[in-house]
């Protein structure tokens, strides 16, 4: 199969399957499907406003998918980007607080380092034990996102809660508030209540950085040589311990620095559940994706108009928004679990008219007449 169908034939499949499934599912609870969909791409990407919400929910899409793609680049599975991204606002709320920032451009750079830093250490315990005492991935870092939970819980109701009753941080200085689609691009439509900010750039350096490093460094390497064969990787020298924690602290620092869109950019504070689930939707966002940052990028805009989309189908029509839900968990579904169903027929298909072309071109050897 060629590289581009692998890429985006295969998806673009599963994707079509989702939407007919879910267009079925809209008309059995009486709706007009095909009105549901008008609605949905209108309420997302008909207008500034639309976008300004479906860029917004994409931003902290990129951040999670790339988190994951990372770890499934050295076989890990990293579902603990709730937690990681949730500690990642942490370190937004406690470095955005401590000083009356001059420029937003200083604060946005203190704040994603400290994002970063914060959603690394969340995830470095989780590697050392993978690494060193064999516990699984998948175990700790979920763990670990129940335990940042009832941490930024007691820290809001405790000792950074802020003035008034609500659990969450005082409002930050007006130095460290970021930029919004309105101040940057208001000639474009974009409104004040359009929550897409600077941060948006920021994922897409994040996806830049994230390729570069993944296909053009020594370590991206290593790091893809380990997730295709732990073996093979050992005989060739690399130490499957340093990669494993390696892997995991910028996957976890990727996941860290969602909080700078959601916490720094929307919020301007910190408040309890900052991540809003982005964490598990960044799971679909790297299937989709192919673990590619250009794949990631493609497949958290995708959920970003579902996102919206689904907020203005619930607004419009009887369909509830937890149809939206389902619409997701069918997308994950035909592009994980059911991948291979699409898969191998595109194969087949590919590979008969390889054959035909090889028999109906002239033989080697042959002279021509």
């Amino acid at each position: 199969m060629p590289k581009w169908a692998d890429v985006l034939l295969v998806p673009l499949l599963n994707l079509v399957l989702a939407l007919i499934v879910s267009g079925a599912v809209v008309a059995y609870i009486g709706e007009n499907p095909f009105d549901a969909m008008r609605i949905m791409v209108n309420g997302a990407v008909g207008s500034a406003y639309g976008w300004g919400y479906t860029l917004f929910y994409a931003t902290n899409f990129i951040f999670t998918g790339l988190a994951v793609a990372v770890a499934f680049h050295a076989r890990l599975f990293n579902i603990g980007g709730e937690g990681q991204a949730a500690l990642g606002g942490l370190g937004v709320a406690i470095v955005a607080l401590a000083l009356p920032w001059p420029h937003w451009s200083l604060a946005l750079i203190a704040c994603t380092v400290s994002a970063a830093a914060f959603g690394a250490a969340w995830a470095f315990l989780p590697a050392i034990l993978q690494a060193k005492r064999g516990s699984h991935i998948v175990i700790t870092t979920i763990m670990f996102n129940f335990i940042a939970a009832a941490l930024l819980n007691y820290l809001l109701v405790g000792p950074l809660q802020g003035a008034g009753m609500s659990p969450e941080t005082a409002r930050f200085p007006e130095g460290a508030h970021l930029p919004t689609a309105y101040d940057m691009a208001s000639w474009l439509g974009f409104n004040r209540s359009a929550p897409l900010n600077v941060a948006f750039l920021v994922a897409l350096a994040a996806c830049v950085a994230v390729w570069f490093l993944i296909w053009r460094t020594r370590l991206g390497y290593e790091i893809r040589a380990y997730g295709h064969s732990e073996p093979a990787a050992v005989y060739a020298g690399i130490d499957p311990v340093r990669i494993t924690v390696i892997a995991m602290l910028i996957s976890g620092g990727l996941a860290g620095m969602m909080a700078v869109n959601a916490v720094q950019g929307e919020a301007e504070r910190l408040v309890l559940d900052p991540v809003q689930g982005a964490g598990f939707i960044g799971i679909a966002v790297a299937l989709m994706g192919r673990s590619h940052p250009f794949g990631v990028l493609l497949a958290a805009i995708l959920f970003g108009i579902l996102y919206q989309g689904g907020a203005e189908l619930e607004f419009e029509t009887s369909v509830p928004r937890e149809m939206v839900v389902v619409i997701q968990a069918l997308v994950i579904l035909f592009t994980g679990a059911l991948d291979n169903m699409v898969r191998d027929p595109v194969g087949k298909a590919f590979l008969r008219f390889r054959r035909a072309a090889d028999q109906s071109g002239p033989k080697a050897g042959t002279p021509a007449e």
